[in-house]
Formats: C-alpha cells, structure tokens, sequence
C-alpha cells in the first residue's frame, strides 16, 4: 500500500529526481546525466497557485510533466490526495488522470490541427468514457463558453483562431474531466500581453468559480506575482527559494531571487530598480558544481558555498530559503527604486 503524505496538500513531491541518460560508445553506455530535477521537495495546497518561476533550462517544465507522470521520475515520490501515485499501475493512473490535467505552452501544437474544435475538447470525455454523445455535445458547448467562446466556434479548426482563442480552447479542454489539478506550463508566454492578461483573469475566475489548484510555471515575473498565492524559485532543478507572493517580492532572500527581481522591469517609466548583475553563465545541468549550485555566479559566495550544498530552511514565518547567508544578506539592491 502506497504510504500517506506527511501533510494535508493535495500534491506534494519528496526529493524528486529527474535524470536523462547520456548514451555513448560503441555499446551505447550511459557516459552521464542531464540533471533536470534533482532532489524536489514541494507542497502544493488545495485551492492554491503556486508559482514555479527561473531560468530557461533549469527544470521547471520537467517537473510539472514529472508530477503528472507525463514523464517518468528517476526517483522519489509524488504524493497526491495522499498516496504515493509513482506506485500506481498504468489503469489506476489513467483513473487519476481526470483529476490531473495540463495547459501546454503552444496554443498551436497542442491541439490537433485536422479535428474541430468539438472533437479536440470533448476527446477526454470520449476516452474515460464518461458521458454519451448527446451528453457529451452539451457539455463541451457548456466549456466553451465557459472560457468565453461561442456555439459557432465548434466546427472551425485551431488555425481559424486567435493564439488567444486556441489558448481557451486548451483551458476547456484541461477542464473537461472537472480536474482538481491543473499545471499551467507557461500558459500565457506565447500570447501578445493584452491577450495574456484576459486569459490570466480567466484562470483566476475558473480558479474560484470550480475550486481549482495550479501550479503556474513562468519565466515571467509580473505574471507570476499577478496569478499566485505563493512562489518558488528554481536553479539548475534545485528549489532556491519559496515564500508567499508578497512577501517573496517585497523582500526576496536568495541572491538569485534578488538578481531575477533586478532585472524585471516597472511598468513606470520613471522609475527603476538598481541591476543585479551576475557573473558568468548558468552551469551545464549534465555536470553542476559541487556545494551551492548558485555559487559561481553569486556575489555574496565564501568557502561553505562551494564546499557544501545549503538545505531549503525556514528563515522567516512561511519563508523558506537555501541560503546560508540567506539571513544576513541586504536585499536594499533589490527593490530599491529611484526616480
């Protein structure tokens, strides 16, 4: 029997791993590992965001595809509604799957291109079987307009929408199976920033409206401080820092969140942050430095850093980070602004 979570979220992930084989030789051998995720310990409450935020290429996306099994962890467990779900056969876990769903990136390569609109957002109710074809009619034309589009939009194609409109068409269809999970992986990256923002407020509206939970991964940091409860950062797969919205942006403890929030541009003109810049470029994820993974880019680096590796602790109430000056450290250079 798989064994119970150690807390009441509804998703939550121990020290997972996820490792791509290198393959080399004449034989074909594992010669080493791209380190995607490696050793992700995170909670994700039931009514929720949270928001998975860095770099491009430090193992945000696996992990969200990770959790859903979408692919395979090396290692580790993922835990959801309490039981270990990486123990479950392939049948029990296509059961699972109505209550685990994913908005993908492209609002164009995601959806089949020679299946109308009908057929795209009512495919998971035909493959679980849930409902007859009558039924099944009246409920996809129930989720269209749910994400705001029309009776007429059925029988039309993915390339005779907006980017906007094919962005809803993949919310429905995530919503078909009335999911109480939902990873959005870069959800709204692909669209013009007006366009994001009325897909932002529908996920938000569908969040209270069916009581959902997201994990949101972006890159993009207005977004994820508009759309969630709480963030964490990633570097190179490990989880750097994690704190609630607010707090996180007010005040961020780990030199990487610090330097991430001193690149982001205000919205006004007038008013700017003081830069943050770092050193050199992110280290390869197949051979990652030894101690803290941060520290051959970090301002604040000493000895400890590159000799052993910090823990994920609590420094503040709620405020987790794997620093070990995370403490002491100044974060004025962050959010200052001047005029």
């Amino acid at each position: 029997m798989p064994e119970p979570a150690p807390t009441s979220a509804l998703l939550e992930t121990r020290d997972l791993v996820k490792h791509y084989p290198i393959r080399g030789g004449v034989l074909m051998k594992q010669i080493g590992a791209v380190q995607a995720v490696d050793g992700v310990s995170l909670a994700i409450r039931e009514g929720e965001t949270l928001g998975l935020v860095g770099e491009s290429g430090c193992g945000k996306t696996t992990f969200g595809r990770a959790i859903l099994r979408l692919e395979e962890p090396t290692s580790g467990q993922v835990y959801f509604e309490g039981d270990n779900i990486l123990a479950y056969p392939r049948e029990r876990m296509r059961v699972l799957r109505r209550k685990m769903q994913i908005i993908f990136q492209d609002p164009f390569s995601s959806l089949n291109p020679r299946k109308t609109v009908a057929s795209i957002v009512g495919e998971p109710l035909k493959i679980h079987g849930l409902q007859r074809r009558k039924e099944r009619d009246a409920r996809v034309l129930e989720l269209l307009e749910v994400v705001g589009l029309q009776r007429e939009h059925l029988r039309r194609y993915p390339h005779m929408f907006s980017g906007g409109q094919r962005q809803r068409i993949g919310v429905a269809r995530a919503l078909a199976l009335n999911p109480r999970l939902v990873v959005c992986d870069e959800a709204v990256s692909a669209l013009d920033v007006s366009i994001q923002a009325q897909v932002l407020n529908l996920l938000r509206d569908l969040q209270e409206r069916l009581g959902l939970t997201y994990l949101f991964i972006s890159h993009d940091l207005h977004v994820v401080r508009f759309i969630s409860t709480r963030v964490a950062v990633m570097y190179l797969g490990k989880i750097v820092e994690l704190a609630p919205a607010p707090a996180l942006y007010a005040q961020p403890l780990h030199p990487y969140t610090q330097a991430l929030l001193s690149a982001s541009p205000l919205p006004d003109p007038t008013r700017h942050r003081q830069r943050i810049l770092l050193k050199g470029d992110v280290p390869s994820p197949i051979n990652p430095p030894p101690g803290c993974r941060f520290h051959t880019r970090c301002l604040y680096a000493d000895k400890i850093c590159r000799e052993q590796e910090p823990a994920l602790r609590e420094i503040k109430n709620g405020h987790f980070a794997a620093c070990f000056f995370a403490g002491s450290l100044s974060t004025k250079r962050a959010v200052t602004v001047s005029s």
